[in-house]
């Protein structure tokens, strides 16, 4: 008689206990005192109080008094590998800020971009981002494997990561504003991106991996590319991202050359649903809005970076009453030189306080909502992470609120979104820990700053010979 099957071994578990617990679930639970159990890569149980008795194979237990555990932000637009060529062009609109630094971007190799990824990763989840996001659209000839470079260096940090595959074939001698030398041919681009989806893009519930189509913007993208680019991603099962409505200048080169507003273009070309999501956004009028909730298209707001160019500000309280999913983004470093997205809770409500909407734009925990589960909305992955729920993965980050900084008010989502950016005591993705008190695990922070410090000198110095 055959022997009975052994029983499947417990998952190993973590335990957080003691600290208060901003679910951002959908009636926005919250706990002053409670619990998280992690077994394996997913949240088992939430809850007021302790932990249940007796749980089996649990391999750490975590004190979180002092603390506040949330979802793992969520970034919904970046461009890495701006981070070397921060700190230039710092008083110029979009466009002129575009035109300065296109030359120096031309100029950039695989080496560069994997130093400049390594950076934005490390700092954006040494404070609490455990979904990255990078829109990469340039793609100089000879350049190396841009993609493969930007992709190794997320896996090495150990964050999730969705990378949009950009694309330009629209260079000045067309109208548009890249140079000649730093765009694609239509062939090319669609080629390479089909390429980059079959080779990293999982489907799968928990995966670490995604692709996205992603034409860089209409000023420098055919018509052409938009079209084919959706149909493919359509092909391919992947969602599809750009810019759109950044300026007052996007809209008049709108005008000028297609004859229509923006959003119209988009609608046009195919490029509204709910598979599809906007960087900025910050120029929509009342029909805009009403087209981007009808079709469920998704927006990236980049408060800072907006402010930096002088875009303006987007109309977010407007989007949310009209049920346009919205997250935050950091954008590139080179228009938000700190690089960080906790600091975009903050800078998202005082921002639009200074709209229409004033004191009412939006408070503590619809910013917090922006940076979790509305990321994950917007990224196409809600079921999966964005809120501290049962079943989920288990991405999520307690917050040190116990210090100076913090100490004296008294309700920690208030403390987190109104004040200073909050140390990251433990941060988990998928149940792996990333960050233990401040510091990454799994990647050298000094290294990574000597290495991006050489590749942004290499870089100014090449562009400097032309």
């Amino acid at each position: 008689m055959a022997a009975p099957a052994a029983a499947p071994a417990a998952a190993p578990r973590i335990v957080i206990e003691n600290c208060a617990i901003a679910t951002v679930d959908a009636t926005d639970t919250e706990y002053a005192s409670g619990h998280i159990v992690v077994a394996g890569n997913k949240i088992e149980s939430v809850g007021t109080g302790k932990a249940p008795e007796n749980l089996e194979n649990v391999v750490r237990r975590v004190d979180g008094t002092g603390h506040l555990a949330t979802p793992g932000l969520v970034n919904t637009h970046h461009h890495f590998y701006q981070w070397i060529t921060r700190g230039l062009a710092t008083d110029h609109n979009l466009f002129n800020w575009l035109v300065a630094l296109y030359p120096t971007w031309a100029h950039i190799d695989e080496k560069m971009v994997y130093a400049a990824a390594q950076g934005s990763l490390a700092m954006m989840a040494r404070g609490g981002v455990t979904t990255a996001m990078d829109h990469h659209y340039v793609f100089p000839k000879g350049s190396g494997d841009l993609s493969g470079a930007i992709i190794r260096a997320a896996r090495e940090t150990g964050v999730r990561f969705t990378l949009a595959r950009g694309s330009m074939d629209r260079s000045e001698k067309d109208g548009g504003l890249p140079p000649d030398f730093a765009v694609e041919t239509i062939e090319g681009a669609l080629a390479a991106t089909e390429e980059t989806v079959g080779k990293h893009h999982d489907a799968s519930f928990d995966a670490m991996t995604q692709v996205a189509v992603a034409p860089c913007s209409p000023f420098s993208v055919s018509t052409e590319l938009m079209k084919q680019g959706a149909e493919l991603a359509r092909r391919l099962g992947v969602r599809l991202h750009t810019h759109g409505s950044e300026t007052v200048e996007e809209e008049k080169f709108c005008h000028e050359l297609f004859g229509m507003g923006p959003t119209d273009y988009f609608a046009s070309t195919g490029w509204l649903g709910e598979d599809v999501w906007m960087a900025h956004c910050v120029h929509m009028n009342d029909s805009d809005i009403a087209a981007f909730a009808r079709t469920k298209t998704g927006v990236a707001h980049c408060p800072s970076s907006n402010a930096r160019l002088a875009a303006g500000i987007a109309r977010v309280p407007d989007m949310l009453a009209a049920g346009v999913p919205v997250g935050l983004g950091v954008d590139g470093t080179a228009s938000n030189e700190s690089g960080e997205l906790h600091t975009e809770l903050r800078n998202a409500l005082l921002i639009n306080r200074l709209g229409a909407h004033r004191e009412a734009a939006l408070n503590a925990r619809q910013a917090l909502r922006l940076g979790t589960y509305g990321g994950a909305q917007v990224l196409g992955r809600a079921a999966e992470i964005g809120s501290l729920e049962a079943g989920k993965l288990a991405d999520l980050v307690l917050w040190k609120l116990d210090t100076l900084a913090h100490a004296s008010i008294a309700d920690p989502v208030t403390a987190l979104v109104f004040g200073a950016a909050a140390p990251v005591t433990l941060s988990l993705v998928g149940g792996n820990p990333v960050v233990e008190d401040t510091r990454l695990l799994h990647v050298d922070e000094d290294a990574v700053a000597r290495s991006t410090r050489e590749e942004a000198q290499r870089l100014a110095e090449i562009a400097a010979r032309g």
